[in-house]
């Protein structure tokens, strides 16, 4: 008897763990939200797609919009230069509208096309001149489009057919660009597409925010390893005593932070800085309330609320709420000429700039000029040395895990022989690069509009193109 019963104890104990075992969480808990902030996706990509891009609704709805999961239904104010997008119900109805100098800001559900007046503009004249009458680089007038010695004209045609005939329908290349010795040796662009169109840059945009921080960081407004000095959310009953007292600007540019990854976490269209990309929300409330995880400096992870965070900062250096949205342009854009890029913002005037810039593959080609030429411009020097070295070095906490990232820059993995060690890129969602490799003189521009895994490889591209410059550069 008693055998039976520590028997039928065993089998009462196992059952309830074997009920527990099966137990998962499948439910998606955010799928409200990401509902939302598909919305809210459609309403930014058809806004700027339409007003900011100049595109046809045609070319949006067939490339803006590939990746998206469905096209809710929208409707178009041409006059307003905005988009609604859905139906009301119990997924919000979301709209962005178009702002001067800004390009499209997205706003709350709770808010209406008669708000727009109240979103951030940007109304400041652009320098003297027309850029089709001003030479490259500083214009647009290209007046010997002959090849330079040294360029092997097959092997260069050969390396464009590389980047726009894939072999996947995945990657949808729109514009490619090559410059060498500061000249372009190669231009071209997928039917609909021309030097003027703007598309997003996604994550280039945070190659160009580490250039304006590297600028204040130059000037000593702001040290890459003093303490961000952050009032963090929610707020410390003793002052001082919050961990994350400890990040500085060097973690957060490496991508070393040791917040919290929600970018990472498999709620990037749901939460984080997705809900300031496509929702309405602060940028910088929510990139204030990550949680540390980790000691700052010894993990690497991909978080845009780390960008985020280093341009709050240069914000607060800046100090003035016009000041700062005047500073790109007076400080970068408009000296090499930049013209056609709208750095955008938030609804509260924050600038997005981890991922939310709309340029040309031209605007895009000087930038990694700049960079070529050491950070000197029409002999001024906007950029340090030190800070080019400081973009192109590793993080520390990627050394020997791949070395692939240095301040909001892509560095050549490690164990990659194909291509110089001492190149060097931007890189952004759907295919957006600016490759600069010194020791061969060249820079590349690859814009495109990839769908699904997409998975452009810049460094085979970047390959290819130093085939057809026949005698590497002493830089």
């Amino acid at each position: 008897m008693k055998r039976t019963l520590t028997v039928l104890v065993g089998l009462a104990l196992l059952a309830p763990l074997s009920a527990v075992a099966q137990q998962e969480e499948r439910y998606d808990y955010w799928q409200p939200q990401r509902d939302m902030i598909r919305r809210g996706q459609q309403a930014i990509f058809m806004c700027n797609g339409l007003f900011t891009s100049n595109r046809s609704l045609e070319s949006v709805v067939a490339q803006e919009l590939a990746f998206l999961p469905e096209v809710h239904p929208y409707e178009i104010d041409q006059a307003r230069r905005a988009v609604i997008i859905g139906t009301e119900g119990a997924v919000p109805v979301m709209r962005a509208a178009f702002r001067e100098g800004i390009g499209c800001v997205i706003l709350p559900p709770d808010q209406t096309l008669t708000d727009i007046e109240a979103l951030p503009e940007l109304t400041l004249q652009y320098p003297e001149g027309d850029p089709a009458t001003i030479a490259w680089p500083d214009g647009d007038l290209v007046a010997d489009m002959s090849l330079p010695p040294g360029i092997d004209a097959g092997a260069l045609q050969a390396a464009s057919d590389w980047a726009f005939e894939r072999d996947t329908p995945e990657q949808d290349t729109l514009s490619l660009l090559v410059v060498h010795d500061g000249h372009i040796i190669h231009e071209r662009y997928a039917p609909g597409v021309d030097m003027t169109t703007r598309t997003r840059t996604w994550s280039t945009a945070k190659s160009i925010a580490s250039t304006l921080i590297g600028m204040l960081v130059d000037e000593g407004k702001m040290q890459l390893d003093e303490s961000l000095g952050f009032e963090w959310l929610p707020r410390t009953r003793v002052p001082g005593e919050d961990p994350r007292s400890e990040v500085t600007l060097r973690h957060v540019l490496n991508m070393s932070s040791g917040l919290d990854t929600i970018d990472n976490a498999g709620r990037e269209y749901a939460t984080g800085s997705g809900m300031s990309y496509w929702a309405g929300a602060s940028s910088v409330t929510g990139a204030l309330r990550q949680a540390l995880i980790r000691k700052p400096g010894t993990n690497w992870d991909y978080e845009n609320y780390d960008t985020l965070l280093a341009v709050y900062k240069m914000k607060q250096v800046i100090g003035d709420d016009q000041a700062y949205l005047e500073f790109p342009r007076h400080r970068l854009l408009d000296k090499i000429g930049m013209r056609n890029t709208l750095l955008s913002t938030d609804r509260f005037g924050d600038f997005i700039l981890s991922s939310q810039i709309y340029t040309n593959a031209r605007d895009l080609a000087r930038f990694g000029l700049l960079y070529l030429n050491g950070g000197v411009w029409n002999g001024e020097r906007l950029v340090s040395e030190s800070w080019i070295d400081f973009i192109r070095t590793p993080a520390p906490a990627t050394v020997g895990r791949g070395g692939h990232y240095g301040g909001q820059f892509w560095l050549v993995p490690e164990g990659r022989d194909d291509v110089p060690r001492d190149a060097y890129s931007t890189s952004g969602n759907r295919g957006q690069f600016v490759v600069i490799a010194p020791s061969h003189d060249l820079v590349i521009v690859r814009r495109g509009l990839d769908y699904g895994r997409q998975g452009f490889d810049r460094w085979g591209l970047l390959r290819e193109m130093i085939k057809a410059v026949v005698e590497p550069t002493n830089n």
